[in-house]
C-alpha cells in the first residue's frame, strides 16, 4: 500500500492498491525529491475517466513498471478535480511542450516542482506512434541524470511561460458592443451545418457558446437561433445523449454527436439544462422541456447525496468494461432499426422512441451493474447545478427541483464552509478539504443569486454578494486587473495564474464578472462594474480570435452592453405578479424580491394595499406597482 490511503477522493483511492509508491500532492514528496536528487512524476486524472483506467491497468499495475518508477523517480498523483490550480499549470506546460492536453496527463518535474517534459497517455509498448511509457520512464530518468543543465533550460523557459497569463496587461482600445457582433459572425464561419457544434471529432457540449447565441437572438441576430436549434436537437437525439435515463455524456469522439466518452459530469448536466430550458422559453418547443426534465432527474436520481450536496460524475466503465452500462446487443430487446455499433458487438441507441419503449427499456437496463460513482462533492459544480435546479424549478413549477436547490445551498455554506465563512473545494464522507479556488466563489455566488430569485429568500442575496466580495479581496489583481484562480493565502505554485478559457466550464474571471455586473445593479455598486470591467479589458484582445473559448465571458460582456434594467419585487416570488415579471427570457434583467431597505433597488418598494407588487426599473427608475398580472405582461412584451 502507497501514501494514499488517508485521501478522500475516489480518484487517488482507486490506486492505493497499485505497487507504484505514488505521493498525494505535497511538500513531503518534493523534499523526498530533493533528498534523494530524482525528478518528480506527476500523473493527474480524475475517476471518470476511460483513458485514466487505461494507464492504470496498462502500468500502474504493472510490478515491472511500477518498480522503475519507484527507484528513479518520486511518483505524485492529483485529482484535477481536487486541485484544479495544479491541473491548470501543469496542463499548460503540457500543451506549450506538445501542443495539446489530455487525461491522464503525465508532467515531469524538478524537486522544486518546475515541469520539463510531459505529454498524456503513454501506452505499454510502442503505438500510434506514441513511445513505449517505460521507455520514456528511463529516457527521461537519464536525462535528468546526466544532463542536468537541459532540463533545467527547458524547466526555466516553461516557468517563463507559465506565468505569462498574469502578466498580461488590460487593454486601452474602447469596449464596444462591437465585439459582440464580431463573435456571433466568427462563430457562423465556423459552425457545423451538418451536425451542429463547431469543429470536427471529438466534439465538446458547447454550452456557454449556445447561451450567448441565444442572447444574440434577442439582440435580432436572424442566424443564432437556428444554430442554437441545430446543436440542440443533434446532441439530444442520443449517443451523446442518454435517452433512457436522461442526461449527458461528457464528448462525442465523432462530429454526428453518436459515439461519446460514457463518463456523465455533473458540470456538463448543470451547464446544458439552462441552454434547453433558454430554448424552450424562447420557442415554446417541448422537446426542449423534456430534456430539461430528464437530465435534472438523472442528476437528482443518481448524484445526489444525503448530505444534500451532488456527487461529481458517473464512470466511464462498468466492470472494466467502456459503456457496458449503456451500449446494446442485438439479443437484449431494443429494435434494431435504433441500434448505431459502437465497439466489441455492442451498439448505442439513437431515435425516437416512444415512452412505452424507453420505460422497457429502461427497466432492461436497471437490471445491469451501474458504473462507479465520484461521490465527493466539488463546490463549483454543485454551484452551477443549484442555478440549473433553482431556475428551472421556477419556470417549470417542479417544486421538487426549487427544494433540492435550497438543500444544495444550505450544503454548500454549511458543509463546505470554514468557519471564517471562506469556501473550501471539495467534501466527502464527512471531510472537508482544500481552500476554494476563484470558479468555487463565481460559481456557487451564481448559484445563490438563482436561488434567491427562485425563492425570494433574502438569505440566498445576501451571501452570493458576501461571496462576490470575499473573491474580489481573495483573487482580485490590484495592479493589472481581473483575478487570480488561487487565492492570496492559498499555496504558493511556481507560478499564480489567471485563467480566462470558458471550457469546459465557465472560467472563474468570467463567472465572477458576470456575477459582479448583477450585484452592480441590484446594490448600486459602481466598484463592482469596474471590477468586472477589469476582466473584459485583460481578454479583449482574444475575443474576436477565438470566441469558442470565451462563450461566458461573451455572455457577461452582453449584460454589460445592455442598458441597466432591474426588476424589484416585494411580496411572495411565487405570486402571480411575480411568476409573470419573471416568466421572460431576459437574461440581462436583475431582479430583487424582498421587502428590505438593505439593498438599493428595493429600498422604499412596498406592497400595494397589502397586495404583491413588481417594480420595473431602468437605472433605478421605476415605473409605477403592477399589481396585476395580466398588465404586466403586456407591459414586458412591450419592452
Amino acid at each position: 500500500m502507497n501514501r494514499l490511503a488517508e485521501e478522500t477522493s475516489p480518484y487517488l483511492l482507486q490506486h492505493v492498491e497499485n505497487p507504484v509508491d505514488w505521493y498525494p500532492w505535497g511538500e513531503e514528496a518534493f523534499a523526498r525529491a530533493r533528498a534523494e536528487d530524482k525528478p518528480v512524476l506527476l500523473s493527474i486524472g480524475y475517476s471518470a475517466c476511460h483513458w485514466c483506467h487505461v494507464m492504470e491497468h496498462e502500468s500502474f499495475e504493472d510490478d515491472e513498471t511500477a518498480e522503475l518508477m519507484n527507484e528513479r523517480f518520486v511518483s505524485v498523483k492529483v485529482d484535477r478535480e481536487e486541485r484544479p490550480d495544479v491541473d491548470a499549470l501543469y496542463m499548460d506546460a503540457v500543451v506549450a511542450l506538445t501542443g495539446h492536453g489530455g487525461w491522464p496527463m503525465t508532467v515531469f518535474l524538478t524537486a522544486e516542482g518546475e515541469p520539463f517534459f510531459g505529454g498524456t497517455y503513454y501506452p505499454p509498448e510502442p503505438r500510434h506512434g506514441m513511445p513505449a511509457f517505460r521507455d520514456v520512464l528511463v529516457a527521461i530518468a537519464d536525462l535528468y541524470r546526466d544532463q542536468r543543465g537541459a532540463a533545467a533550460a527547458s524547466a526555466a523557459q516553461l516557468v517563463e511561460a507559465l506565468g505569462a497569463t498574469s502578466a498580461v496587461r488590460p487593454s486601452t482600445d474602447p469596449l464596444t458592443d462591437g465585439l459582440l457582433g464580431d463573435a456571433a459572425r466568427a462563430l457562423r464561419r465556423e459552425f457545423d451545418s451538418a451536425w451542429g457544434g463547431w469543429g470536427g471529432a471529438p466534439k465538446f457540449p458547447p454550452a456557454s457558446t449556445l447561451e450567448f447565441l441565444l442572447r444574440m437572438h434577442l439582440r435580432g441576430d436572424e442566424e443564432a437561433l437556428p444554430m442554437v436549434a441545430k446543436t440542440l436537437d443533434a446532441m439530444a437525439a442520443g449517443g451523446m445523449y442518454d435517452l433512457l435515463g436522461g442526461g449527458f455524456h461528457r464528448y462525442s469522439v465523432d462530429r454526428t454527436w453518436l459515439v461519446p466518452h460514457f463518463e456523465k459530469m455533473l458540470y456538463d448536466n448543470a451547464l446544458l439544462v439552462p441552454v434547453y430550458l433558454h430554448a424552450w422559453v424562447v420557442t415554446g418547443e417541448e422537446r426542449y422541456r423534456r430534456v430539461v426534465e430528464e437530465t435534472l432527474d438523472y442528476v437528482l436520481r443518481e448524484l445526489a447525496l444525503p448530505e444534500g450536496g451532488l456527487a461529481s460524475a458517473q464512470d466511464a466503465d462498468t466492470e472494466g468494461v467502456e459503456g457496458l452500462t449503456f451500449t446494446w446487443t442485438p439479443d437484449e430487446g431494443a429494435p434494431e432499426n435504433l441500434l448505431q455499433p459502437f465497439e466489441d458487438g455492442r451498439f448505442i441507441i439513437r431515435g425516437e422512441l416512444d415512452e412505452e419503449l424507453r420505460h422497457r427499456l429502461w427497466r432492461i437496463r436497471e437490471q445491469r451493474p451501474k458504473p462507479a460513482r465520484d461521490d465527493k462533492a466539488i463546490a463549483s459544480w454543485n454551484g452551477l447545478a443549484l442555478a440549473a435546479l433553482a431556475e428551472a424549478g421556477r419556470r417549470l413549477g417542479r417544486a421538487d427541483y426549487v427544494d433540492a436547490a435550497r438543500a444544495v445551498g444550505e450544503f454548500l455554506l454549511d458543509a463546505l464552509s470554514d468557519e471564517e465563512g471562506r469556501l473550501l473545494r471539495s467534501y466527502r464522507g464527512g471531510r472537508a478539504k482544500t481552500t476554494g479556488f476563484l470558479e468555487d466563489y463565481a460559481d456557487v455566488g451564481n448559484g445563490l443569486y438563482e436561488l434567491h430569485v427562485a425563492t425570494g429568500e433574502l438569505r440566498w442575496l445576501e451571501e452570493a454578494s458576501r461571496l462576490a466580495r470575499l473573491a474580489v479581496e481573495l483573487f482580485g489583481d490590484e495592479e493589472r486587473g481581473g483575478f487570480f484562480l488561487t487565492p492570496a493565502h492559498g499555496e504558493r505554485l511556481i507560478a499564480r495564474q489567471k485563467t480566462f478559457d470558458d471550457h469546459p466550464t465557465p472560467s472563474g474571471n468570467s463567472m465572477l464578472a458576470y456575477v459582479l455586473l448583477k450585484l452592480a445593479r441590484i446594490y448600486g455598486d459602481d466598484e463592482l462594474e469596474r471590477r468586472a470591467v477589469g476582466v473584459f479589458r485583460l481578454i479583449h484582445a482574444a475575443l474576436g480570435r477565438a470566441p469558442q473559448a470565451f462563450g461566458h465571458a461573451l455572455c457577461a460582456l452582453d449584460l454589460y452592453f445592455s442598458p441597466p434594467r432591474e426588476i424589484a419585487i416585494v411580496g411572495p416570488a411565487d405570486s402571480d405578479v411575480a411568476r409573470a415579471a419573471l416568466e421572460p427570457f431576459s437574461p440581462n434583467t436583475v431582479v430583487a424580491i424582498g421587502p428590505t431597505d438593505a439593498i438599493a433597488l428595493l429600498e422604499g418598494k412596498t406592497l400595494v394595499n397589502g397586495r404583491p407588487a413588481v417594480y420595473l426599473c431602468e437605472r433605478f427608475a421605476c415605473q409605477a406597482p403592477a399589481t396585476e398580472p395580466e398588465n404586466l405582461s403586456r407591459t414586458l412584451t412591450n419592452l
